[in-house]
């Protein structure tokens, strides 16, 4: 085989693989428009649901957020309302209690993109947590998305001639992970990875599209109130990853869901985890599942080297603490 054949083989290999890819990649690319449609956002009151709902608001959406406090929900009303003019509709609800979360989404009219936001989080060792603090969380952040979700869809279905819907869940990068300090909550967020899986499937027909947003540490009061009590180790851990504003956040997950990608990194750490972590997700990008094939042994390599250096911190703590 002559050297010139081995050269022309090099391009035609990858070229052959795009190829491939465009063909079978499921599903196909969207755009989900924001301007004058219904965006509902959960945990709307705070945090990224309420930097979510600025943006959402600031580009001619209708806009209508659910959060547990009537206070908090009315101070978010009038800061979106301060800053973009817009009137936001608030609703007051626990997402742990359906009829209350049901009464709320049809109050609120035909929701074209529905973001489910609200989270809970504390950072201690499985065995410090009490099984109360395990169940809450669990509850409030996978068994709250049910809620809503399962709330809103039938309605969503019903949109006739509106056209694409959308569903986002906004997980986290300790729901592709886990995280020591985390396990009751990266247990909770890596349960939406199948919820947003399963459910793709179930309603692509209906022209409605998941996405789901990986947000590393980001600037919120949860956060903050977090870190005052979060293990030495998870520090340690966390502070590889960095944590971002929550207006970037935002920025990065709005973009994603108009885009219609299922999934969305917030910053470079977590696209690299992101391609780590596909395994069966949905992609609709065949450039981007062209990487994913290309680079999924160099990028074990990379996830191998961040748990060695995770494990180290993890002894070099444990020697520390028992001296």
């Amino acid at each position: 085989m002559s050297p010139s054949f081995l050269l022309l083989l090099i391009p035609i290999i990858p070229l052959s693989l795009l190829a491939i890819l465009s063909l079978i990649v499921r599903p196909k690319p969207i755009r989900i428009p924001i301007k004058s449609r219904h965006v509902f956002i959960t945990g709307g009151s705070s945090g990224i649901g309420l930097a979510l709902a600025h943006r959402a608001a600031s580009e001619g959406a209708r806009v209508s957020i659910l959060a547990r406090s009537p206070q908090k929900l009315e101070e978010a009303k009038q800061s979106i309302k301060l800053a973009t003019g817009v009137e936001v509709a608030i609703f007051s609800a626990d997402v742990r209690d359906y009829d209350a979360v049901s009464k709320a989404v049809e109050e609120s009219g035909p929701i074209d993109v529905l973001i489910v936001n609200q989270g809970v989080f504390t950072a201690r060792e499985l065995e410090k947590h009490s099984v109360e603090d395990v169940r809450f969380t669990i509850e409030v952040n996978l068994v709250g998305s049910f809620n809503v979700i399962k709330a809103a869809l039938p309605r969503m279905k019903g949109r006739e001639g509106r056209g694409p819907g959308s569903i986002s869940l906004v997980s986290s990068q300790a729901g592709q992970v886990g995280v020591y300090g985390y396990a009751a909550y990266s247990a909770s967020k890596f349960g939406l990875q199948g919820l947003a899986q399963s459910l793709q499937q179930e309603v692509v027909a209906d022209d409605i599209h998941v996405t789901l947003v990986f947000p590393p540490d980001t600037d919120t009061p949860g956060f903050e109130e977090e870190q005052k009590s979060r293990p030495e180790v998870t520090a340690i851990i966390a502070a590889s990853s960095g944590s971002m504003k929550t207006e970037e956040v935002a920025r990065r997950a709005m973009n994603g869901i108009k885009a219609g990608k299922f999934t969305v990194s917030c910053n470079f750490e977590g696209f690299l985890l992101s391609l780590a972590t596909t395994g069966m997700s949905p992609q609709r990008s065949f450039w981007l599942a062209f990487l994913e094939v290309i680079t999924a042994g160099p990028i074990r390599l990379v996830a191998l080297f961040f748990q060695w250096d995770w494990y180290n911190a993890i002894e070099k703590w444990s020697k520390t603490k028992n001296k």
